[in-house]
């Protein structure tokens, strides 16, 4: 069987999503030598890509439905999956070394004082505990979003929606790759005192345990230790550039829920910040990395859609076809 008969069953989302483990398996296999668990994370790429490929068989052969929706909406927790990967191949492919250095000075240089210090002065439990749960609600914002496109079953947007989504997470993995650094909260800050230092009401420490414990940071172990345990995910602000990107497609399809998404997300971006996740030039990477994924999602899209001939090619051209060319010459 070829590829291209192969694809039929897949969306262009499966082929990305493959795609990005290939890209992953060949730098686990060009540094073999520093990443330990490199041979288990290639034969857990490969058992995943060949698990989407039944996926989309199964989907395609027995037309049960439940198939159907975990086939659309598998991405969801396969965007957290392939994040935790990244833990285990950063790190050691820079020998331990972080550039947090680089990043403070840049800010620095950028305002003159260190933004994570300087904002701390208009700190209370009330702004403290809003942007917490501004920035932990992050992947309910696309989950909110993209069930609006599937609750009224436009497909075309949906299908698009999650590529994008997608192609845009992956873009910020690799963007981790090249400055590695662990945020202000460990450098500039005592990670070990923050909900001291910056207390909020009732939600705030339980949401942090939330986010440091997807961010493999164990509970109650000091700054050093944590330090070295989470993972390399500062430059660029995947919270920043994801939620941008967000913003952009709830104004540019008139998505209902976009008024939460602009309200939300704005508080999300400022909580990078408050809340000691991210150096200020990470959210101008973060900035740079969403215009990035928004100029070539359309091109990439419509390139993967005519050279793998991919599920979305088999929808009624009245359900699809009109949609999509309108989003590809706005997009």
């Amino acid at each position: 069987m070829t590829v291209r008969k192969l694809t039929v069953y897949l969306h262009s989302g499966d082929v990305l999503v493959i795609g990005f483990f290939a890209v992953l398996s060949l730098i686990n296999i060009i540094f073999a030598v520093r990443i330990p668990y490199w041979w288990q994370i290639v034969l857990i790429n490969c058992g995943v890509s060949a698990l989407i490929c039944w996926l989309g068989y199964a989907r395609a052969k027995t037309g049960w439905r439940f198939l159907r929706d975990i086939h659309e909406w598998y991405v969801a927790p396969l965007v957290f999956f392939s994040f935790k990967e990244l833990y285990y191949m950063i790190y050691p492919i820079h020998n331990g070394r972080d550039y947090d250095d680089v990043l403070i000075a840049i800010d620095k240089w950028i305002f003159g004082v260190n933004p994570t210090q300087w904002i701390a002065q208009f700190a209370h439990p009330v702004l403290t505990e809003v942007l917490q749960i501004a920035y932990t609600s992050f992947y309910l914002l696309f989950i909110l979003v993209g069930y609006e496109f599937y609750r009224q079953k436009q497909i075309d947007y949906f299908l698009f929606f999650m590529f994008t989504i997608m192609y845009g997470f992956f873009l910020s993995y690799l963007g981790y790759f090249f400055l590695p650094a662990v945020g202000p909260r460990f450098t500039l800050h005592d990670f070990s005192g923050l909900d001291g230092d910056l207390p909020g009401l009732i939600l705030t420490p339980y949401l942090r345990w939330f986010v440091n414990a997807g961010e493999s940071i164990p509970l109650g172990v000091s700054n050093a230790v944590s330090m070295a345990g989470t993972q390399r995910d500062v430059f660029p602000s995947g919270h920043t550039m994801m939620t941008l990107v967000l913003m952009y497609l709830s104004a540019r399809w008139k998505v209902k829920a976009r008024n939460i998404v602009f309200v939300v997300g704005s508080l999300l971006i400022v909580a990078t910040v408050y809340q000691r996740y991210h150096y200020v030039i990470d959210l101008i990477g973060g900035l740079f990395f969403a215009v990035l994924c928004i100029a070539t999602a359309w091109p990439l899209y419509s390139y993967i859609k005519r050279r793998f001939d991919t599920l979305e090619n088999r929808f009624p051209p009245t359900e699809t076809g009109k949609h999509l060319v309108s989003i590809g010459i706005g997009f």
